[in-house]
């Protein structure tokens, strides 16, 4: 094959596809284990239950390496926009670029002032101040996924400006650039999903450990704070997908067709569990349904019509078949997840969750689950959205830069393939390996000294009256 065909488009577009999976994966992470750690610090300080120390010295190693590899990965994307997508970047720079500087100046700065605080302050700071750290830490998490899932759901549903003779866009409404359409059940839909898979990351440690007989009273915590989230926010996630789903329906009906291997328009749609799309014979082969099932969910309706993907030329079609497996994909785990919360719910009441083997097997079963789906749905999202990049409004092949050749990006994404591997699966096996090493067991007697208390801690070890 020659290297000098090699089309542009696509390979600009398989490598930001490769480049976001990398980094949703670690703020999604700390988004979640922020909001643990802030959970956990806030019981510590209530109980002086040394389990909830043990657990927060452990896992803010965790955070820390987590939270670089995110930014280090996000910094990436910044320039392909220049690179890749220069022409996207000139036409929506007056709606997206204000709206990724105040993620930068709200949240990144926020997180990065405190994040020292939270690592290193430890006995050197008040335990309120560490506190506090430790919760403006989460909360700037979240203001940054805010930030971010406003600009990425005006992309999916775009409204709030105009077009100016040039072709480029101008704001004339913020809220509505803002809160769009779509903003409310992508926003709730991605911060949960952190939530949970951060939740199954913890609790299949806390497995693992109970498994190995190590760090029982600390695993116990764990897995027990995990199986609560599993039990009420997992069936939640559902529902909020739900919304989702009847959002998407509203306003991007031909993702919707694609997801559910539709090409027909039709009433009574059935559900098709699995089957293989045919894209060339616009046709679902070797499909599992069940009648009806579709139309009940997408309208609750038994006799609810749907447009199928016939409705649309084919040139304005999403792939269908990426869209389809994808979704399966991430609606399989979440009933898996589902299931597990109500396992866990009922070992509970039985006394029996922390001693249940095949339990504990299930959940170090489901630790990377969580990830998976969040990487199906963006898949669904990303993928279901062409052909276009800004919905209705610019198209992807409309989008990338002019003089980007071939061989140029092809290079640049062997590069970081290799740096990727290299540099992230360094920073995965050296957490992998703080997890095989265990809990650093604190001293039970620790002190946790304010500024200014070395002196009186002095005279403490000389038999004089220590405060703590």
């Amino acid at each position: 094959m020659n290297i000098d065909s090699l089309d542009p488009l696509l390979l600009a577009r398989i490598q930001f596809a490769f480049t976001i999976s990398f980094h949703i994966v670690f703020p999604a992470f700390t988004i979640g284990l922020a909001s643990f750690l802030a959970v956990v610090e806030g019981r510590w300080l209530m109980t002086r239950d040394d389990r909830y120390r043990d657990i927060y010295k452990f896992w803010v190693k965790i955070f820390a390496v987590a939270f670089g590899m995110g930014v280090v990965s996000g910094v990436v994307m910044s320039y392909q926009f220049g690179t890749n997508w220069s022409v996207f970047s000139d036409r929506v720079a007056n709606v997206l670029g204000p709206l990724l500087a105040f993620e930068v100046l709200t949240a990144f700065f926020l997180e990065a002032s405190f994040l020292g605080i939270m690592l290193f302050g430890w006995g050197r700071v008040s335990e309120k101040m560490h506190f506090a750290s430790t919760c403006i830490v989460a909360i700037g998490t979240l203001i940054s996924a805010f930030w971010i899932l406003a600009a990425n759901s005006w992309m999916q549903t775009p409204q709030g400006f105009e077009i100016a003779a040039d072709g480029r866009l101008h704001p004339t409404n913020w809220l509505e650039i803002i809160f769009n359409p779509s903003f409310p059940f992508r926003f709730a839909h991605m911060v949960t999903a952190a939530y949970l898979a951060t939740a199954f990351v913890v609790g299949g440690v806390g497995a693992f450990y109970l498994w190995r007989q190590r760090h029982l009273p600390q695993a116990r915590v764990m897995l027990g704070m995990a199986a609560i989230m599993a039990a009420l926010v997992a069936p939640l996630q559902i529902f909020i997908g739900d919304l989702h789903g009847l959002n998407t329906l509203k306003h991007q009906p031909a993702k919707i067709a694609a997801m559910e291997g539709l090409y027909e328009t039709g009433k009574s749609i059935p559900l098709l569990l699995f089957g293989w799309p045919d894209e060339v014979g616009e046709k679902m082969n070797h499909a599992l349904e069940v009648p009806g099932l579709a139309s009940l969910i997408l309208t609750h309706s038994y006799d609810g019509e749907v447009r199928g993907l016939k409705d649309w030329p084919k040139a304005e079609r999403p792939p269908v078949a990426p869209v389809f497996w994808s979704f399966r994909v991430m609606v399989g785990i979440g009933v898996l997840m589902a299931l597990i919360g109500f396992a866990s719910a009922v070992a509970h009441f039985r006394r029996r969750l922390f001693d249940t083997g095949w339990l504990q097997l299930w959940w170090m079963g489901m630790m990377p689950t969580g990830f998976i789906a969040l990487l199906a749905g963006w898949f669904v999202t990303e993928i279901g959205r062409q052909p276009w990049v800004a919905y209705g409004i610019i198209r992807t092949a409309e989008s990338v830069t002019p003089a980007l050749v071939g061989p140029q990006v092809a290079w640049s994404l062997v590069s970081f393939i290799v740096m990727y591997t290299l540099v992230f699966g360094a920073g995965s096996w050296y957490i992998l390996l703080l997890i095989r090493r265990g809990i650093p067991m604190a001293e039970a007697k620790e002190q946790y000294y304010k500024p200014g208390m070395e002196a009186t801690a002095a005279k403490g070890a000389t038999g004089e009256k220590q405060h703590v």
